[in-house]
């Protein structure tokens, strides 16, 4: 089957994900900058679980522009990822509003680390489908950041019992290694259009 509606469906998911992290912040007691120094734990959270979203957005549309069809695996893949993401507003909040404790921390990693795994399976999962699809593998390689990427979140789990905020600072260590987005597929599918 085409690719059309997954990709229709994760957009629409990954907006409403956005829309309800941005819901949750909640407007400031008072009209100067004194009122917002209380609301910065769950603002900086906010930021940090946006480029987060924003990145798994960015893969995933290379990703499926690598792909030409899905089947049922990968619509279940695709969706065991969504789930992970849509945990995203709920851990976000939990771990803002309770300025950087043990237990929301070392959730909001979790989340982390079980989107990246929910990712890899996706991709797994495309790379078996499209076996004659030899670019797709290429391009994915040996996905060294993504592996880091889990290591690092499971240090910033167990971290996060000793000191959250330098857990935080793991998990914002992640995202900056992911901001720039992931060019093996971008750059395997520019070479096949020249």
């Amino acid at each position: 089957m085409g690719k059309t509606r997954l990709e229709a469906f994760s957009d629409g998911v990954i907006a409403i994900i956005i829309t309800i992290m941005v819901l949750e912040l909640k407007v400031p007691h008072g009209d100067d900058f004194a009122a917002l120094a209380p609301l910065l734990p769950v603002l900086c959270a906010y930021v940090l679980s946006f480029i987060y979203v924003g990145i798994y957005w960015s893969n995933h549309h290379h990703l499926c522009h690598a792909i030409e069809r899905v089947n049922g695996s990968v619509l279940w893949a695709n969706l065991h990822l969504l789930f992970w993401l849509s945990l995203f507003p709920f851990t976000t909040n939990w771990m803002g509003e309770n300025h950087l404790t043990a237990v929301p921390t070392a959730c909001y990693g979790f989340v982390l680390f079980m989107t990246a795994v929910a990712y890899y399976i996706l991709t797994r999962t495309l790379v078996a489908m499209h076996g004659d699809n030899e670019r797709l593998e290429r391009a994915l390689g040996a996905d060294r950041k993504g592996k880091l990427s889990v290591l690092l979140y499971l240090v910033g789990i167990a971290v996060s019992f000793w000191q959250a905020w330098i857990a935080a600072l793991i998990y914002a260590l992640v995202a900056l290694l992911w901001l720039v987005p992931d060019r093996r597929i971008a750059r395997m599918l520019a070479s096949e259009e020249t």
